[in-house]
């Protein structure tokens, strides 16, 4: 039976506290930011499965945001990619499963580590399917920090004036980056202003709504480039880790994810 959305974010979340544990590692917080987000397009939304992983007419899903690559793991391995006892060498010498996103995990459509390169190689995904007239979709998932690289602007008006609308671009808009608040940083305010002026279709929505999200990745705007910003929580699910920069780069000891992983149980009872 497919698992749900709900089930499947439970999953994700689980598996990435757990292997972020165990490396010690960064970015659990960005990966339970965008929980919610990868757990819909793996069960309702992508035309992708270990059956037909190379497929030519499968979606592509690009994890811009490379560091928070677990989520995505968690997700492949939970739907049958590989075996889910693969997570336990997540950050070990040699195995595929590397801290940034990698292409030599099954079901990992491409590498990134640097932020801004996603978008840019999704955009070029979606021009050949336009000109090849192939009838598959294209998702980029962004960190709201990336889009301080311009790569993302030159990409997006190119996407525009080429009428992808086979491109979906979903904006983890937690608010928070590596050291401190986007704010603080470089603000984005008016961000959906500013995908309209660059062409985009622009939907706000809550990022851990899984009805709203559904529905709203559900069907590409005719000739335009869809943006859809979801507003989330960093650390999503674990009260201690919510809005808290600091699990950016902190990863939790063994009493820290007793604890976390009891209070996903208890959100998902």
């Amino acid at each position: 039976m497919p698992i749900s959305s709900k089930e499947l974010s439970k999953q994700i979340r689980v598996s990435a506290l757990k292997m972020v544990t165990k490396a010690k590692a960064s970015h659990i917080g960005s990966a339970l930011s965008i929980a919610d987000i990868v757990a819909v397009l793996y069960a309702d939304i992508l035309n992708v499965s270990p059956k037909n992983s190379k497929d030519s007419v499968r979606d592509r899903l690009i994890l811009s945001k490379g560091h928070a690559c677990v989520a995505v793991y968690a997700a492949l391995a939970e739907i049958g990619f590989f075996p889910k006892k693969d997570l336990e060498s997540y950050g070990d010498n040699y195995s595929a499963l590397m801290n940034h996103i990698s292409h030599k995990v099954p079901g990992v459509e491409f590498s990134t580590g640097a932020l801004g390169h996603g978008l840019p190689f999704g955009v070029g995904k979606a021009l050949f399917a336009k000109k090849k007239k192939l009838d598959w979709r294209v998702f980029v998932i962004l960190s709201d920090g990336e889009l301080d690289e311009g790569s993302n602007w030159e990409a997006l008006m190119f996407a525009a004036h080429h009428q992808l609308d086979n491109l979906t671009m979903i904006i983890d808009y937690n608010k928070l980056q590596s050291l401190t608040s986007i704010e603080k940083t470089l603000g984005l305010e008016p961000l959906a202003d500013k995908f309209k002026a660059f062409g985009a279709h622009v939907i706000d929505l809550d990022g851990h709504d899984h009805l709203a999200l559904t529905k709203n990745l559900q069907a590409p705007e005719v000739g335009k480039p869809k943006a859809i910003i979801a507003h989330t929580i960093k650390g999503r699910g674990v009260s201690f880790m919510e809005n808290q920069v600091i699990w950016h780069y902190r990863s939790p000891n063994e009493d820290q994810l007793a604890q976390a992983l009891k209070e996903i149980e208890a959100h998902y009872a």
